[in-house]
């Protein structure tokens, strides 16, 4: 099997710029905004181009403190940019989005590192990092998309049980889709990885389904506890 990796050039990257100028067009024109877009694709890039940096740095360190530190930005991260499509933003909201993930994501980080993988140091950062951002990443979707349609069936006038099962079935439609996709529609991220790494492909299956595991187990619980803590917000106010 050929295990060598095609490399992509800077130039080279600018045909995938093509159906993205699509995009921005659609965008723009549909809906006024002129700036979000441009914004996200620069943050991207620029956030990009730097962990790549910091990663390089990172493994050759082998530090279980960097490493940690690198977590709890993640996680802070996460948990800020989780309440961006909300309109009515409070500071128990960014609290509650923290507890969420920070519950969600590690308890299945802590199955995977020391149940599946048990990866030796724990803190191995090449396995450790990607996964806990793959971890993270879902779950701050997914408690987003529940926030938002949360405080949409509110404003409504719907009640919390009511509302609280509309956002969870909401929240969890990416995931499942995925589910149900997965193998059949579309090769995920890390399998592809892998397999264009050269990796057997049935080793990159159990790779994918502890992926696929990981991420509905983390983002099922944080929106779970998400919405939990909602209900103290709703009987105060």
């Amino acid at each position: 099997m050929n295990t060598s990796i095609y490399n992509i050039s800077l130039l080279d990257l600018l045909w995938v710029m093509i159906p993205v100028a699509v995009v921005i067009v659609v965008y723009m024109r549909w809906t006024q905004d002129k700036a979000t877009l441009f914004y996200a694709l620069f943050r991207m890039l620029i956030q990009l181009m730097l962990i790549g940096y910091v990663l390089t740095y990172i493994f050759d360190a082998d530090s279980p403190y960097l490493v940690i530190l690198i977590l709890s930005i993640m996680l802070i991260a996460a948990s800020m940019i989780t309440l961006r499509p909300v309109q009515k933003r409070y500071k128990s909201l960014y609290f509650h989005a923290f507890i969420s993930i920070f519950v969600g994501g590690f308890f299945s980080l802590g199955m995977v590192v020391f149940g599946v993988l048990d990866l030796n140091p724990w803190y191995e950062p090449r396995f450790l990092i990607p996964i806990a951002g793959m971890i993270f990443a879902n779950s701050m979707n997914a408690v987003s998309i529940s926030a938002e349609r949360f405080e949409s069936e509110i404003s409504r006038g719907n009640g919390y049980i009511d509302a609280r099962a509309t956002s969870y079935k909401a929240a969890l439609i990416p995931i499942i889709n995925a589910l149900f996709a997965v193998g059949l529609v579309s090769l995920p991220g890390m399998m592809t990885g892998q397999i264009l790494s050269g990796v057997d492909p049935l080793i990159a299956v159990r790779y994918q389904i502890m992926v696929m595991l990981m991420i509905l187990g983390s983002a099922g619980i944080s929106v779970a506890i998400y919405l939990l803590l909602l209900k103290k917000d709703i009987i105060e106010n």
